[in-house]
C-alpha cells in the first residue's frame, strides 16, 4: 500500500512522467505530417497565385495613375480631344452626388425593410427575402434600363437623378440582407428586456434593436456604396456624361447629365488621344482608392460589431 501510494505521489507531483515526448515530435517521414505540410504548402501557394492579379492591378494603376495624378487633375474638367491638361474634378463630384442620393434613397427603405424581415415570419416576409437574394445577383445594366424607362423617358433627358435611381436599385438588397442579420444578431434577452419594462414594439425596435445593430448597418450601407461607385453601364443609361460641373449659378442641377468617374474611365480608355488615356489611369487609380476606402470603413465597421 505505501508503494502504491508513493506512486500515486510521483504521478500527481510529476503527471508527464510516464510520457514519451520524442513521439509528439513532427517528422516528415510520417504520412499524416507529410499531408499536413503539403496541404498548408499548396494552400499558400493558391492564395499567392490568387492574389496576383490583384496585386498586378494596383501596380499598374499606382505606376500609371500616379504619375499624373495632382490637384490640377481633381479640380479641373475634362480637356476636348485634342486638348492638353484638365482633369476629372466634375466626375468626382457627379459620382459622389450620384451615390449620395441613392443612399438618401436607399438607406430608409432598406433599414425599414431589414426590421420587418427580422421581426416577421409570415410568408410576405419569405418572399421579400427571396426576392432581396435574387436582386442581389442582378446585373447591373439592367438597373440602367429600368431607371431609363421610369426615369428618363418620363422626363425627356439622362439626369443625376435617373442615375441615382438607378444606383439605388442595386444598392437595395446589399443593404436588407446586411441590416436584417445585423438586426437578428441582437440578442433576445435585450429585447426581452425591453418589453418586459413596457417598452412598445416600436419603442424595442427604435431604442433597442437598431442602435444595437448600427455598426452592422453601416458595414452593409457602406458595402453597397463601393458597389454602386464602380458601376458604369447603369450610369451610361442614365446620366449620360458631361464635359460641365454639376451646378448652375451656384445652384446644383440635378436634371442635366452628370459625369462620373467610372463613365469617364470607359469613354477616355478608347480615345486615340494620350492626355485622355492617361487621365482614364489617373481616374481608375482614384476609384479605386473611394471603393477601398469605403470596403476598410465597412471591414472597421464589422470589426467593432465583432468585438461587441
Amino acid at each position: 500500500m505505501a508503494t502504491k501510494a508513493a506512486e500515486n505521489l510521483k504521478v500527481i507531483a510529476n503527471p508527464f512522467a510516464g510520457i514519451d515526448f520524442s513521439q509528439l515530435e513532427r517528422s516528415l517521414r510520417r504520412p499524416r505530417t507529410f499531408i499536413d505540410s503539403a496541404l498548408n504548402f499548396a494552400t499558400t501557394l493558391v492564395t499567392l497565385i490568387a492574389l496576383v492579379p490583384l496585386f498586378s492591378v494596383v501596380l499598374m494603376l499606382l505606376w500609371r495613375g500616379g504619375r499624373r495624378l495632382s490637384m490640377a487633375v481633381l479640380t479641373s474638367l475634362p480637356p476636348a480631344p485634342l486638348e492638353q491638361g484638365g482633369g476629372f474634378g466634375n466626375a468626382i463630384v457627379g459620382t459622389l452626388v450620384m451615390v449620395g442620393i441613392a443612399m438618401l434613397i436607399t438607406v430608409p427603405f432598406g433599414i425599414l425593410t431589414a426590421v420587418y424581415l427580422a421581426q416577421s415570419h409570415s410568408k410576405s416576409a419569405e418572399a421579400v427575402r427571396f426576392c432581396a437574394k435574387v436582386l442581389t445577383g442582378f446585373p447591373s445594366i439592367l438597373a440602367g434600363v429600368f431607371a431609363y424607362g421610369t426615369i428618363v423617358l418620363v422626363t425627356g433627358g439622362f439626369t443625376a437623378l435617373a442615375g441615382a435611381v438607378a444606383l439605388s436599385v442595386l444598392m437595395l438588397p446589399t443593404i436588407i440582407l446586411t441590416s436584417e442579420d445585423a438586426i437578428r444578431a441582437v440578442p433576445s434577452r435585450m429585447k426581452e428586456a425591453a418589453i418586459g419594462m413596457g417598452a412598445t414594439r416600436t419603442q424595442t425596435v427604435w431604442m433597442v434593436l437598431l442602435p444595437t445593430a448600427i455598426p452592422g448597418i453601416l458595414t452593409g450601407v457602406m458595402l453597397a456604396v463601393a458597389r454602386a461607385a464602380g458601376e458604369t453601364a447603369p450610369l451610361i443609361f442614365t446620366a449620360l456624361f458631361s464635359n460641365y460641373w454639376l451646378w448652375d449659378h451656384g445652384r446644383a442641377n440635378l436634371m442635366q447629365p452628370t459625369a462620373s468617374l467610372a463613365v469617364l474611365i470607359y469613354n477616355f480608355a478608347g480615345m486615340p488621344f494620350k492626355n485622355q488615356v492617361e487621365l482614364a489611369w489617373a481616374a481608375a487609380l482614384v476609384l479605386v482608392l473611394m471603393v477601398l476606402t469605403a470596403n476598410l470603413i465597412g471591414q472597421s465597421l464589422s470589426a467593432k460589431r465583432i468585438q461587441q
